[in-house]
């Protein structure tokens, strides 16, 4: 490898899963989300939004192994990110508990719109 090259192998990050291998991750974990327990299996719909989540991101060296793979839908995968924690039931209190403040935003901003409140679209 060229000596300007060289820093390319300090961030060697674990390659993207592939279809199969994704697949497995899903069927072992049935496809539910391991964060908030969504079944990608109850519906059509479910079953789009459902991912593959580093525990360790790859981003921070995670490696591409079963241990570190989990079905996770994709709000819950967006949600925790890049971060790392302790273990995995750090990472999905986390995430549950951002998603309880996600929602009551949510909620609020959309209250206002149904109330027609400050913000609300008039329709013409």
């Amino acid at each position: 490898m060229p000596k300007s090259l060289e820093f390319l192998k300090l961030t060697r990050l674990a390659k993207p899963l592939s279809w199969e291998e994704g697949l497995k991750i899903l069927e072992r974990d049935r496809f539910s989300c391991q964060y908030c327990g969504l079944d990608g299996a109850a519906s059509f719909e479910n079953s789009l939004i459902m991912s593959v989540d580093f525990i360790v991101p790859r981003a921070q060296k995670g490696k591409k192994d079963s241990r570190n793979l989990v079905a996770a839908c994709r709000p819950c995968n967006i949600i925790k990110g890049n971060r790392v924690f302790k273990d995995f039931d750090e990472a999905k209190a986390y995430v549950l508990k951002r998603r309880e403040e996600l929602k009551e935003q949510w909620g609020k901003r959309t209250a206002k719109l149904r109330t027609g409140g400050a913000g609300a679209q008039s329709s013409h």
